[in-house]
């Protein structure tokens, strides 16, 4: 069982900050990358940005040079930082996880449950 469990998420208004995080348990042998995405009502689930385990980082063009990804030392740990928020920001935001479960040799992605951003104008 792998288990990704997001925090963070509220209410905020435009041009504030918030901080999401997840972190990853369970029976997991190795980590590879992790990212954010979003959805918002009506619309596709969307990569916000993603940290591969050597440090490297890919961001979506809208949030380019207003949001942060990083990990944690622990590497099973993501963080979001967003500044200089909009309200088209305001969307559903899921941790992502490509993970080698313990036991087996094929790569897989988890999700966690959601945290629910709301950016007001």
């Amino acid at each position: 069982q792998v288990q990704l469990v997001e925090s963070g998420g509220g209410l905020v208004q435009s041009g504030g900050s918030l901080t999401l995080s997840c972190a990853a348990s369970g029976s997991i042998s190795l980590i590879n990358d992790m990212g954010w995405y979003r959805q918002a009502p009506g619309a596709a689930r969307e990569l916000v940005a993603k940290i591969a385990r050597g440090g490297s980082t890919r961001y979506a063009d809208s949030v380019r040079g207003r949001f942060t990804i990083s990990r944690g030392n622990a590497e099973n740990t993501v963080y979001l930082q967003m500044n200089s928020l909009k309200p088209e920001d305001t969307a559903v935001y899921y941790c992502n996880a490509r993970a080698l479960p313990v036991g087996s040799a094929s790569w897989r992605d988890y999700w966690g449950q959601g945290t629910q951003v709301t950016v007001s104008s």
